[in-house]
């Protein structure tokens, strides 16, 4: 039995979802908050250095993702994990297929309360065991079997709003952030380019320039331009430009004969 309090790190880049899950911690004594991360580096840091006993975990943070920093620690230097989401639909069915809690935005007060109860119960008994072979086979199993994002989650004013993938027409890299083109908006989402392909069927979205993704169902017409590049119309008029670095893997997926 450890009667000390449990020293919680909370790392997620919404502020209003740090201050909620502070101001529920703060309220039990059971818990002695060590500290806040704002993204996946920052929160490896600081599980390795300050070692808490559990973290509040984002799943979708910048620089590296919620499954990321797990892997970056390393099972066997774990702390008790309870992920925090807006609903990212394959990370919620593997969460429960491994028996791992979250907890979905916006939070709800009597879901949180169960949640640190259930994890007081864990760090008490001394069962800590349990959660780190869950989540290794949580990172086992999507290791093996890819999962790709059937819905964005957009993050904007203070609001959470979704967006399916196939509603995409185009991606346009700006700097670390990504505008989404559908034919109603541009939100923008805080990732890499190269973050947001890894996320996406290849067979459905492809890169076909260094900032550019296309969703291939859109592509109306390609027109050949001077030094083995094309230009992309998509079925609302966009015009893109396919650069010879990405022509040849985009025309094996056509089936386009070079």
């Amino acid at each position: 039995m450890k009667n000390r309090p449990i020293r919680a790190l909370i790392a997620d880049d919404e502020a209003l979802a740090r201050k909620f899950i502070r101001r529920m911690l703060e309220d039990d004594r059971d818990f002695e908050i060590i500290g806040e991360c704002t993204n996946g580096k920052e929160t490896v840091a600081m599980i390795k250095k300050e070692k808490p006993d559990i973290v509040f975990l984002d799943v979708q943070m910048p620089e590296m993702d919620g499954l990321a920093v797990l892997e970056s620690i390393g099972i066997e230097w774990l702390p008790e994990i309870i992920f925090t989401t807006a609903y990212e639909q394959y990370a919620i069915r593997a969460f429960e297929l491994h028996a791992l809690d979250y907890l979905l935005k916006p939070f709800d007060q009597a879901r949180f309360k169960d949640a640190i109860e259930y994890a007081k119960e864990r760090f008490r008994s001394e069962r800590q065991e349990d959660g780190r072979m869950q989540i290794s086979a949580l990172l086992e199993n999507i290791k093996n079997k890819p999962q790709y994002l059937e819905r964005l989650v957009i993050k904007a004013g203070g609001r959470i709003t979704f967006l399916r993938t196939e509603e995409i027409n185009w991606i346009e890299a700006d700097d670390k952030y990504v505008h989404l083109h559908t034919s109603k908006a541009r939100p923008m989402v805080r990732q890499t380019l190269s973050a947001m392909e890894a996320q996406l069927d290849p067979a459905k979205f492809r890169r076909v320039h260094r900032s550019t993704i296309v969703n291939i169902e859109r592509i109306a017409e390609l027109q050949p331009l001077f030094s083995g590049e094309y230009s992309i119309l998509l079925q609302d008029g966009t015009k893109l430009t396919l650069s010879r670095n990405y022509r040849d893997k985009l025309f094996e997926l056509l089936g386009k004969p070079l």
